[in-house]
């Protein structure tokens, strides 16, 4: 099938893209910087320059390339550090989450797309009450701390406008939390402000993360085209939710850290705010299991601590080298 891949250089794209092409698509990638065009060249695909929030640039990319398919892993969140002011570091992603959605559903519907699929989020959205780990089901966070409020607002919008399609027919996947190499939780960035003990634990850590490799996310949305059924959600996290509480304290043992200092979540709320102390404390997990058994897919990395493990071991390597 010929495939449009939108957001062809992001994390998840530069895994997509590869495994796309070794099963046997043709692909084209977007991106907004002509710099850019030769990776996507190098990744065995066509590329196209256009900025998602560009409606005439992105409705030439989609004609011009007639898919069958787009996949929207559209996002602006490679410099994103400073989550204290969650809303104003996601602004341009929530934009491509709301404006880029639409202008990108209208030219996969001008062009006769069959299929649209695009990335969500599993983690913090959900509500943070009943279960621990939660499913496709179950409702997101009906109120949020104040400065969540937005992204999650946009998170909403491209859920709800990619489900209800019916020509082309949507799907929705939630990713986890990335990681790999130099990518998401083991960024330079990251093991950085982890080193330095700049990620306290806050409270007990009680908060439950999913995460997910950014490989196994790839083959997801891979497993997607062929097995996925219109209008549906998909989580797609590893095997092993994981506490605050246990992932932050070794991830900094990983990095070659000291423990993350620990605070309480009164000084948490005073100087990182309520959304960063519920993230620390209240959030839920997501289970995969809709996906194993509707996409018939399996993480390769089904624990994130063998997967931390193993990438943290060669940063530390590069590091010291």
């Amino acid at each position: 099938m010929r495939i449009l891949v939108a957001g062809a250089t992001g994390a998840i794209g530069l895994e997509l893209v590869p495994q796309l092409v070794a099963a046997g698509h043709t692909v084209v990638g977007t991106t907004r910087t002509a710099a850019k065009a030769e990776l996507i060249k190098r990744m065995g695909a066509e590329p196209a320059i256009a900025d998602g929030l560009d409606a005439p640039a992105i409705r030439a990319a989609v004609i011009d390339t007639k898919p069958d398919i787009v996949i929207d892993q559209m996002t602006d969140l490679a410099d994103v550090t400073d989550l204290r002011h969650f809303d104003r570091a996601f602004a341009t992603t929530n934009r491509l989450r709301t404006q880029g959605t639409d202008f990108l559903l209208a030219a996969a519907r001008e062009a006769g797309v069959k299929r649209f699929i695009a990335q969500s989020f599993c983690g913090w959205t959900s509500g943070r009450g009943g279960e621990s780990i939660k499913t496709e089901a179950d409702a997101l966070d009906s109120d949020p701390p104040e400065e969540l409020r937005r992204t999650l607002d946009a998170i909403q919008y491209l859920e709800d406008a990619v489900t209800s399609l019916a020509n082309p027919e949507g799907i929705v996947l939630r990713y986890g939390s990335f990681y790999g190499p130099n990518t998401g939780m083991l960024s330079p960035a990251m093991i950085d402000q982890v080193r330095r003990r700049r990620v306290p634990l806050i409270g007990g850590g009680g908060g439950q993360w999913s995460f997910i490799h950014v490989e196994d996310a790839a083959a997801a949305t891979v497993a997607a085209i062929e097995r996925g059924k219109p209008g549906e959600i998909y989580n797609i996290v590893d095997d092993e939710p994981a506490d605050v509480s246990e992932w932050l304290p070794t991830l900094a043992t990983l990095v070659g850290a000291r423990p993350p200092i620990r605070v309480p979540a009164w000084l948490g709320r005073l100087f990182a705010g309520e959304h960063l102390v519920s993230m620390m404390t209240e959030v839920r997990a997501g289970s995969n299991a809709k996906a194993r058994q509707e996409l018939d897919w399996r993480p390769a990395h089904p624990s994130w601590r063998e997967g931390f493990a193993e990438i943290a071991s060669r940063a530390t390597t590069q590091h010291a080298a």
